[in-house]
């Protein structure tokens, strides 16, 4: 019933947190473990830390970039400790559950969790549909990585069991595309779609490459929100090339 869902650890350090995370996703039934790019993998001391669940670290994907971890899904959560200067649609850890319990279903969905340091990079957090956030102490709110998977992979066990039962997670069935009549574009097209966007906004003038400010996020977290579905991405990408012909068309006039 998870198989859909995987979680997705960037860079780890530690060789004892990604033993530790494999141990929690095989507690509430999780298997899918992909590492981008971790100092050390594979390791005894993550065999040993796994108590059991080595199958997961034996079948864990390690990938050189996030971009290639999610390009499939169509929903990606990931995890952040603090407020960013551009505010994202932001989850808590039971939402997060929830919506990940309502689309795994239909199409492949990831949690993304960041370094032990330093978390997820803002460009990380950029690629994510929602951000998920566990509400610490205040004085004291610095969570283990591998705990932080446990807390939402519980969350996630939590509202399947539920949804076995009849009950509807009323609050969080509003995000989901469910039902929906086309399928929703997965990561890997939203990244062409962005590229597309940026360099039809720079070759009509309205966006200058040398100043960008923050346009380019806010354009990610503008259709991050909306989640096109495959009829509306083709639209657009047919009304970002029609803004590229008229562009080249304006040039050609003012040099002729």
């Amino acid at each position: 019933m998870f198989s859909n869902i995987r979680i997705v650890l960037v860079n780890t350090s530690l060789a004892a947190n990604i033993g530790s995370a494999a141990r929690a996703l095989k507690t509430m039934g999780l298997r899918q473990l992909v590492l981008v790019d971790p100092k050390v993998f594979p390791s005894s001391e993550a065999t040993a830390l796994a108590s059991g669940a080595s199958d997961v670290l034996a079948t864990a994907r390690v990938v050189a970039t996030l971009e290639e971890a999610i390009a499939d899904c169509s929903l990606v959560i990931g995890a952040s400790a603090r407020s960013r200067t551009i505010p994202w649609p932001l989850l808590n850890a039971r939402e997060a559950g929830e919506l990940v319990q309502l689309e795994s279903s239909k199409h492949p969905v990831a949690l993304v969790f960041g370094r032990e340091d330093r978390g997820l990079t803002n460009e990380e957090l950029h690629q994510c549909h929602y951000h998920v956030s566990i509400p610490s102490d205040e004085e004291y709110g610095v969570l283990n990585v591998a705990s932080a998977v446990q807390v939402i992979a519980y969350e996630v066990r939590m509202a399947h069991l539920m949804a076995e039962k009849g009950v509807v997670a009323q609050k969080t069935m509003p995000l989901a595309h469910a039902p929906w009549d086309e399928d929703i574009v997965p990561v890997s097209d939203m990244e062409q779609f962005f590229t597309h966007f940026e360099t039809a906004l720079i070759e009509s003038g309205f966006l200058d490459p040398n100043n960008p400010r923050q346009m380019p996020a806010r354009v990610r977290r503008m259709f991050s929100r909306l989640r096109l579905d495959r009829l509306e991405y083709n639209l657009w990408r047919g009304i970002f090339s029609r803004m590229q012909a008229m562009a080249s068309e304006i040039t050609q006039l003012k040099k002729g």
